[in-house]
């Protein structure tokens, strides 16, 4: 989500800075406005949207890279009945700050915060962690290293290839993510999906879009930290896979192009044998996205299976 031209056209031009039409389930969604604040985890302010009541299960949904709390914002109300949710905003994306180096240790660190503020154990239970691609990393780590912390952990399109055709880091990229935008309008016109993929519902890509920018002298800017991936570290992920030491859950967008056969068989292989799988019709990698309500009722469904 920056300016990058080696990505496909704007979702959003067309719309000439006006929010897309949107359906009457996603208006009400978004209409269950979060309880808002900020923490403070390792010398970092980390965001923290709540929904819910406290003293009911804990559930907190961490998102993917570049991206930030509000990615689910129209999802979290659907749980919001029974669960006490959460989401934050990882150090150095959305309304987060930004550190001198990022690890795994310091993002389950914002993770386990968010579950002391935001009160998920209150009602006696552990909390579940559900991570979205990027986001299923620290999760997988919390599952994996502090696994008597959770109840249960689900990873949503994380995908961890394997060794022979893993990741080697970032490309340098000069200047990625610091272009200023004179008017909202303008940048929203930048705002892509990473990693590019068709994307039918244009009212949610506007709604994470508006909220992926803040105003800076001269105009508009992404809130993310362009250089988080030459400061990230975190251990072999393959090797976590078979660490997972609490309940667990694989969810994926069944037309995703990070999970191709060859992923999902790699990755199943290395998981304990009791981890529930679920793929997603229909639906690309930022699976929530693609077919939001098929997402909410898949989720209560893995939900379900752990009572």
């Amino acid at each position: 989500m920056a300016d990058d031209h080696s990505l496909p056209a704007s979702l959003l031009a067309a719309f000439d800075g006006k929010p897309p039409p949107a359906p009457a389930w996603f208006n009400a969604a978004i209409a269950v406005e979060p309880e808002r604040s900020t923490i403070e985890v390792q010398g970092a302010a980390i965001e923290l949207l709540t929904w819910g009541e406290v003293g009911k299960p804990g559930l907190l949904f961490l998102h993917g890279n570049g991206a930030h709390a509000d990615w689910w914002s129209f999802i979290a109300p659907s749980f919001a009945k029974d669960w006490r949710v959460a989401a934050i905003s990882w150090a150095g994306m959305g309304a987060s700050g930004w550190r001198e180096a990022y690890s795994a240790d310091t993002f389950a660190a914002e993770a386990f915060a968010a579950v002391e503020a935001a009160e998920l154990k209150a009602g006696g239970h552990k909390p579940i962690f559900v991570g979205h691609s990027f986001g299923g990393f620290p999760t997988l780590f919390c599952a994996a290293r502090h696994p008597e912390r959770l109840r249960g952990a689900i990873l949503v399109d994380t995908s961890i290839q394997p060794p022979e055709k893993r990741w080697k880091g970032p490309p340098p990229r000069s200047g990625f993510g610091t272009k200023v935008y004179p008017t909202l309008e303008e940048a929203l016109t930048r705002f892509r999906l990473a990693p590019p993929q068709p994307c039918e519902n244009l009212y949610i890509a506007d709604y994470i879009a508006r909220r992926s920018l803040k105003a800076v002298e001269g105009g508009w800017t992404w809130k993310f930290d362009p250089a988080i991936w030459q400061r990230f570290s975190m251990p072999d992920l393959g090797l976590l896979l078979a660490e997972i030491a609490c309940p667990a859950a694989l969810m994926w967008g069944e037309r995703s192009g990070l999970m191709h056969a060859e992923t999902l068989d790699y990755m199943i292989a290395q998981m304990p044998k009791d981890v529930l799988r679920l793929p997603i019709p229909d639906a690309d990698h930022h699976v929530m996205l693609d077919q939001p309500l098929a997402f909410v009722a898949g989720l209560r469904g893995l939900l379900a299976a752990w009572g």
